[in-house]
């Protein structure tokens, strides 16, 4: 699963905006949206923010593919 894909996996599962999942990371809501659309890759501060909110919230960014074929 590629990043922009997880992006949204997450904040989906959680019922959160581009705008309020951005603001939980400390970027930009533009940033969210470029990672989303697949524009821009994030930089390794960034990828450790987006792993640190999941753990956070209890996530195995790693599983999302398998729970996704699942459903």
């Amino acid at each position: 699963m590629e990043f922009r894909e997880k992006v949204k996996t997450v904040r989906k599962k959680l019922y959160l905006s581009q705008e309020m999942m951005a603001k939980e990371l400390g970027v930009a809501f533009a940033t969210v949206n470029r990672w989303e659309s697949g524009r821009c890759k994030p930089n390794y501060g960034a990828q450790k923010a987006f792993a640190e909110f999941c753990q956070a919230h209890n996530i195995d960014v790693d599983t999302l593919e398998e729970r996704n074929y699942q459903k």
